[in-house]
């Protein structure tokens, strides 16, 4: 294949995630090792005893497109079993699952999880978001979201010599000064933030899924470390500005800007201990 076609080869397919003809568009007969998805939850919302949404004001962004709402947490249930049903059956038997929610989602994703064989909860990956608030001192942190780590297998015994799992990585919304460029997505995330679980959970030359692309943060981050994105979104817009994102990080790439030692590094020279699946 030409290095031209190669780049064309890059593309976010349209389409919904509780639905078949998406995954074998993108992946065809083949399989991925790691599901690195940031799904829709940011709406799972609580009612006040009066039955009233809380803050219901008008023009937040979380009213407004691509946000989709879920107003208790059967219906989200009830949405996380559709698309995570369709999505495992596309997995290798080792593929590691990391989900991002807030915090009310995660009872839904854990109880779907383990109806589908994902029990084993290997950790919560905590993103603390710079807030404006701070001092000569200190600055806080908010802990909105946690991405949730899952696999089929326990943990495997602790290798005294073996390389750390991150858990926990502090960052702003738009430390890559990416966000306005692809969209202002509401779950843009920078590199930095999606970096680490990558690189832990997969190897360069997996495949790594993504149901939910919103603006191609994650089959980006993916890309630039050498893994292969196959990716869904239903939104028409959305899903056309990732495809072009691919394609302009795969250029990127091949030019040698932004490229990193992991694009052109074997599988079998990454350290193993670096790898908990």
């Amino acid at each position: 294949m030409k290095p031209h076609d190669e780049i064309d080869s890059y593309r976010c397919v349209r389409a919904d995630a509780r639905e078949p003809e998406g995954y074998r568009a993108v992946l065809g007969e083949a399989k991925a090792s790691f599901l690195h998805t940031d799904p829709p939850y940011c709406l799972l919302t609580r009612r006040r005893k009066g039955g009233d949404l809380r803050d219901p004001r008008a023009n937040k962004k979380i009213d407004r497109n691509p946000i989709v709402r879920f107003e208790t947490v059967r219906d989200y249930r009830a949405f996380t079993e559709a698309w995570m049903t369709r999505a495992v059956a596309h997995l290798t038997p080792d593929a590691t699952l990391a989900i991002w929610t807030n915090l009310l989602g995660k009872e839904p994703i854990l109880a779907v999880a383990r109806s589908l064989g994902y029990g084993h909860l290997r950790g919560e990956y905590v993103w603390g978001k710079r807030t404006t608030d701070k001092n000569a001192n200190e600055q806080l942190l908010r802990v909105y979201e946690v991405a949730l780590v899952l696999s089929r297998t326990p943990e495997p015994p602790l290798d005294p010599a073996g390389l750390p799992t991150v858990w926990a990585v502090v960052g702003g919304y738009d430390d890559d000064a990416e966000a306005a460029r692809w969209g202002n997505h509401p779950h843009h995330k920078p590199f930095s933030v999606l970096e680490p679980l990558v690189r832990t959970w997969s190897r360069p030359g997996d495949r790594v899924l993504d149901p939910f692309a919103g603006s191609g943060s994650m089959p980006a981050a993916a890309l630039r470390l050498g893994r292969q994105p196959a990716c869904l979104e239903v939104e028409p817009e959305w899903a056309e500005r990732v495809t072009r994102r691919l394609r302009e990080t795969a250029s990127e790439l091949a030019r040698g800007a932004g490229s990193r030692p992991e694009i052109n590094t074997p599988a079998d020279k990454v350290s193993a201990t670096g790898n908990h699946r």
